[in-house]
């Protein structure tokens, strides 16, 4: 047994004509965020300290779907969420509808840390980071507020643009300009996460897991809706077996109840992580609407998709990582 961590960028429809400059930001994101990781893990930090700090860096990183880079609602605005989970005390924290906060998973923490409760959204969770920081200093355990201005970037706008002429199109990783043929058939818009969700699960070398997972949801989403990312259970979920955080269709993975399910097939079944996982993922869930990072107490690591494509990477204490992004693992 020896530690093991995995990170996500967002599973979806993701071509393999990607375009090579929106395909290289992602995959150098990745090895950044999993060296951030392992050399968190070789000094000890515990799991739980390790899959907060990858995923602030994450969302630091315009190219996903979290954070600096969130997708835009109907109304021109972001609404961020996050949840993260500690497997060995089971204790949660989770956030939703934020528009100032800058590291969505690190008010999660404090929402876990700080307060009774498991989640706090919108107004709520919006006065609990200004309270904070209020108490405290300007920053606060991670926490920073700003104008949401900040989280408006040119691209998203775009996105958002291409989506309500399209009639509600989920913008992928392609975002390529939408033709105006009305023989075309369009695509629904009920996708999450396919520009980027960003997740990250972690074992130490003593069998402590944990996972935590962000996202901006979905382009063009109605105000007030709350995807998978912040319900635990679904989009993340870790105990003394395993940790998990989950990408795709949100509303897929919140009728799936797709990371605690892994854990309890493992749990009631005996599965092992990987027949779990891919159970899950193949058997459990439609097709195209799913993909998942877990690692198990014993330092197991599973990737499993059933969609095109998820942006993601490993490393393990053996000297061994990877990042791909297709289901033959190609990695650059």
């Amino acid at each position: 047994m020896g530690w093991a961590i995995a990170v996500h960028g967002g599973a979806g429809d993701i071509s393999r004509s990607l375009p090579h400059d929106r395909r290289q930001p992602r995959e150098e994101a990745l090895r950044h965020c999993l060296q951030i990781g392992v050399e968190a893990l070789e000094s000890n930090l515990p799991p739980l300290d390790v899959v907060e700090l990858v995923v602030r860096e994450l969302e630091n990183i315009p190219h996903f779907n979290a954070g600096r880079g969130s997708v835009l609602t109907s109304e021109g605005t972001v609404e961020m969420e996050a949840s993260i989970m500690d497997g060995n005390t089971m204790r949660c924290g989770a956030v939703s509808g934020l528009t100032t906060v800058v590291n969505a998973v690190s008010l999660a923490r404090l929402v876990m840390e700080k307060t009774p409760h498991i989640y706090l959204a919108f107004d709520g969770a919006e006065q609990f980071a200004r309270e904070q920081i209020h108490l405290h200093c300007r920053i606060f355990q991670g926490v920073e507020i700003v104008d949401s201005s900040h989280f408006i970037t040119p691209e998203n706008v775009e996105r958002l643009k291409l989506a309500k002429e399209a009639n509600r199109v989920q913008i992928d990783y392609n975002a390529q300009p939408i033709q105006n043929d009305t023989k075309k058939e369009k695509p629904c818009a009920n996708g999450d996460s396919q520009i980027g969700t960003v997740g990250c699960v972690a074992v130490d070398s003593h069998g402590n897991l944990a996972s935590a997972t962000s996202t901006g949801g979905l382009v063009n989403k109605m105000s007030g809706r709350i995807g998978d990312t912040p319900v635990i259970g679904a989009g993340t979920y870790a105990n003394e077996l395993c940790a998990v955080s989950a990408t795709g269709k949100g509303e897929s993975i919140i009728r799936g109840t797709v990371a605690r399910d892994v854990a309890a097939l493992m749990e009631f079944k005996g599965l092992s992580l990987k027949e779990a996982a891919d159970c899950v993922v193949h058997e459990r869930t439609p097709k195209g609407t799913v993909g998942l990072i877990a690692v198990s107490a014993a330092g197991e690591v599973v990737m499993s998709f059933n969609t095109t494509g998820m942006f993601r990477g490993f490393a393990t204490e053996d000297g061994y990582s990877e990042v791909a992004i297709w289901s033959d693992a190609q990695v650059e």
